[in-house]
């Protein structure tokens, strides 16, 4: 049958996987304007399909002045580079499993609205008023800098107060080897700024923290996942990454992984960072839920010395989103160029908040919350998985800490339809698939606990899924 007609030309058909593929390119600027587009004989033998498919596809590409024809020279992409848009990155996303469509929900919605997805603690369960306290000790200080830049690497004692607490977990960071940030995703952004160009290849966990995903794309990279298991990364996936994409770096986080709240297994460790070496793989490991820990869970950082891993991490989770400090703790031939990037882009850091974390550091404040805090989220853990299992949702992994639990909804329900109908009565959920590069966590939700103490959110979860449930029974 002839590949061509009106059919062709729809959403899903061949001529249109030929031009979204086309598009997909230009919007990543994998293609840049001016660059040439694969002949037509490439395409078609990268995408299977017919000549006569690829040229109807340019055909349309050029009328809609994606493209431009030169005679003896074949197609060029036009004009100019447009704006770049997140959301024309990588595939099509229903609002209810687009990464940054549910940051805006989490953020946006107000007081009413209940946050079981959201990836963060009610201000309730931080410690506001020895944030304030902080702030007046700092303010009262005459040696403290309250209209003057931070020092480039950021403020000394705290990095060696850094230092210590890194020592804790094994990893050997001197503060010399130290940098100080805006927060952990202004770390993550200035590594990948210093270690990746466009086009390179960057391996995530899947399921992973969806903005690493959204971040990796800003950088216009290529994002290659492997599946994460109970005690990490499947390594026979693993290593077939390495082999067929050569991946650059890898990004993960391995104590209290995000979404799935498991634990990097010590075996798991050594066997990754053995394959890393085999394959010139660097990694960011992510640690920002460090404190969340009653016992220390290993460290890539720790196992490998921060010779080809480097360590990030804040406080936002734990102490204050408001105040945006992070760090990042990397090889020490690396920090001096990393500094002058960070001057570059933001001229340094936040003084101010570094110094307010500092003095909660070492008057004990953040000690006495963490305590507490810990004690609290173990409560929340134990009843959020209680009431979760009554509910008929299946625990992936028991987390023995942190934040999150991750689990697996009935058989034949969709997690975006669950938080599609959520979404009605007032309920943030956060759907499997906005963790999933390869889009195969369909079935999943991910809890946050200390945001799930509200029997609203449970009746919301039942009500969505016994509609779900109707709806599905209806189609069959």
């Amino acid at each position: 049958m002839a590949e061509s007609g009106n059919n062709e030309t729809m959403p899903g058909t061949r001529v249109g996987l030929v031009m979204d593929n086309l598009r997909e390119r230009i919007a990543s600027r994998s293609l840049m304007p001016g660059a040439r587009v694969p002949s037509i004989r490439a395409m078609t033998e990268t995408l299977g399909v017919s000549k006569s498919t690829v040229v109807e596809a340019y055909d349309r590409l050029v009328a809609e002045g994606v493209i431009v024809a030169r005679r003896g020279s074949g197609f060029f992409v036009s004009g100019h580079a447009p704006p770049l848009a997140l959301a024309d990155l990588g595939p099509r996303l229903d609002r209810e499993v687009d990464p940054l469509w549910l940051t805006r929900q989490s953020l946006e919605a107000g007081t009413k609205v209940l946050k079981p997805g959201c990836g963060w603690m009610p201000a309730s369960w931080l410690p506001e008023d020895g944030v304030r306290r902080a702030l007046r000790a700092v303010a009262r200080d005459p040696q403290s800098l309250l209209a003057d830049y931070a020092s480039p690497a950021g403020l000394p004692a705290l990095r060696q107060q850094l230092a210590w607490r890194l020592s804790a977990h094994g990893v050997d960071a001197p503060p010399e080897q130290i940098m100080l940030t805006d927060g952990g995703t202004h770390a993550l952004d200035l590594v990948c700024r210093f270690l990746l160009e466009p086009g390179d290849t960057v391996l995530i966990d899947d399921p992973c923290y969806f903005n690493f995903q959204a971040l990796l794309r800003a950088h216009r990279v290529r994002i290659a996942s492997v599946p994460y298991t109970p005690q990490g990364p499947d390594l026979a996936a693993f290593e077939r990454v390495l082999i067929e994409q050569r991946p650059r770096l890898y990004v993960t986080n391995s104590a209290i992984h995000n979404p799935t709240g498991a634990t990097l297994a010590p075996a798991v460790a050594h066997r990754l960072l053995k394959l890393a070496g085999e394959h010139d793989l660097l990694i960011v490991e992510d640690d920002i839920f460090a404190d969340f820990e009653d016992e220390a869970a290993p460290r890539l950082a720790a196992f490998d010395g921060l010779a080809r891993v480097v360590s990030i991490g804040s406080f936002s989770k734990t102490l204050s989103a408001a105040v945006r400090c992070g760090y990042i703790a990397a090889r020490a031939e690396w920090i001096e160029p990393l500094i002058d990037l960070k001057l570059a882009t933001s001229f340094g850091n936040g003084q101010l908040a570094a110094s307010v974390v500092h003095r909660m550091l070492v008057d004990g404040t953040y000690r006495r919350h963490l305590e507490a805090m810990r004690a609290k989220l173990a409560d929340a853990m134990g009843e959020t998985v209680r009431r979760l299992g009554y509910a008929g949702l299946e625990i992936w992994t028991r987390p023995r800490a942190g934040l999150f639990v991750w689990a697996r909804l009935p058989a034949a329900l969709d997690a975006a339809d669950i938080a599609r109908h959520a979404l009605t009565a007032g309920v943030v959920f956060a759907p499997g698939n906005v963790f999933s590069a390869s889009q195969t966590a369909a079935g999943f939700l991910r809890f946050n606990v200390s945001q799930c103490n509200r029997p609203k959110v449970y009746e919301a979860l039942q009500r969505a899924m016994d509609a779900c449930a109707v709806s599905a029974d209806s189609r069959v």
